[in-house]
């Protein structure tokens, strides 16, 4: 385990990433366990965070390549040190930065993975059958709004959690998401998602709502006020919203719902500035990623605007025309002899005719 001084420098560290940086708790733990692990090792080699030197974190690198960890974990690693060591330089705790001149791990460019329409359609149409029955719990009504607001603003699964209902907007078919970094959006909503909510809020949310305010502490005090509530009225965590899409659909996930709102919206036309916004992304290039994924919409405006993409009518039905003539020609023995246009016109079907 990382020595004492290490672990008092990482409790400074995450307190600087929480207030100063403003990162969400999830990204804070992810990078302080990033930094254990690469303390650890240091111990292994009789070193600590501060005394760290270049030769420290080549080494780690190839330490995580050799145990077989891909070049995506690693590089993402990489970066967490960076960023520990600028906070140390800045704060003139160090006068060296051992991270300098080390290259990141290539990593492949994996894309994102997304479902298809008919598959995410599937999914939307059980959920809805089994909140519209007669006999619908008010779990059927939730599950049915979490699945529409995953798929039709693109939300993360930690962003699904904590909405409150004070973030809603239905009448403006809108919703207040906070995302990474406590940075706010504005997401706008279809007609399907916005129905879906109203219906959970009128008819099954009260029922939940009334399970939590039993409990008569602060904490459900302030549980109560968000959008969506267990059974015991408590705030759903990401593990159950996971497992409610799983359960909907064993290869999906709530991320995967997330990219297929993005692939079929850019396949649909939807420009990458719109999508990233949408989207919460900071930088576009994350979201430039989609047109990978959409690359028949891509050919088929290629086709229909770029002037050499495609032979336009009339140039394809001279050229048949041509084309038939010729073969006449070969079929009756020669070229002295002249083809009978109308016979040729009539023994071709018109244009846009089948044979």
């Amino acid at each position: 385990m990382p020595t004492e001084s290490n672990l008092n420098l990482l409790k400074d560290y995450q307190a600087y990433l929480r207030v100063e940086k403003g990162l969400r708790p999830l990204t804070c733990e992810a990078y302080d366990g990033d930094l254990k692990t690469f303390a650890e090792f240091l111990e292994g080699r009789q070193g600590v965070l501060v005394t760290a030197a270049q030769q420290d974190v080549a080494a780690f690198l190839e330490h995580l390549r050799t145990h077989s960890i891909d070049s995506r974990s690693a590089a993402r690693k990489l970066s967490c040190l960076r960023g520990f060591y600028k906070w140390l330089l800045l704060d003139r705790r160090i006068h060296h930065d051992p991270t300098v001149n080390i290259e990141s791990p290539k990593a492949w460019k994996v894309l994102p993975k997304s479902l298809a329409e008919p598959e995410v359609a599937e999914m939307l149409e059980r959920a809805a059958m089994m909140a519209e029955h007669p006999q619908a719990q008010a779990t059927a009504l939730r599950d049915r709004a979490i699945l529409e607001l995953l798929y039709a603003g693109g939300l993360r699964v930690s962003e699904i959690t904590g909405l409150g209902t004070g973030d809603l907007a239905l009448d403006a078919g809108r919703v207040l998401v906070r995302g990474k970094g406590d940075k706010e959006r504005i997401v706008p909503l279809g007609r399907s998602a916005v129905g879906a909510i109203e219906e959970y809020l009128r008819m099954g949310r009260p029922h939940l709502a009334r399970i939590s305010t039993k409990r008569k502490t602060n904490s459900a005090i302030q549980d109560a006020t968000r959008l969506f509530l267990s059974l015991r009225g408590m705030p759903l965590t990401r593990q159950w919203v996971w497992h409610l899409v799983k359960m909907s659909n064993k290869t999906a996930s709530p991320h995967k719902l997330r990219h297929s709102c993005a692939t079929h919206m850019v396949e649909h036309g939807a420009d990458l500035r719109s999508v990233q916004v949408m989207l919460g992304h900071a930088d576009i290039s994350t979201t430039q990623v989609y047109t990978h994924l959409a690359l028949g919409r891509l050919k088929q405006v290629h086709r229909e605007h770029h002037p050499r993409a495609r032979t336009r009518p009339e140039d394809a039905a001279a050229s048949a025309k041509s084309a038939n003539i010729r073969g006449l020609q070969v079929i009756r023995g020669g070229k002295d002899r002249q083809p009978d246009l109308k016979k040729a016109d009539a023994s071709f079907p018109e244009h846009g005719e089948s044979a």
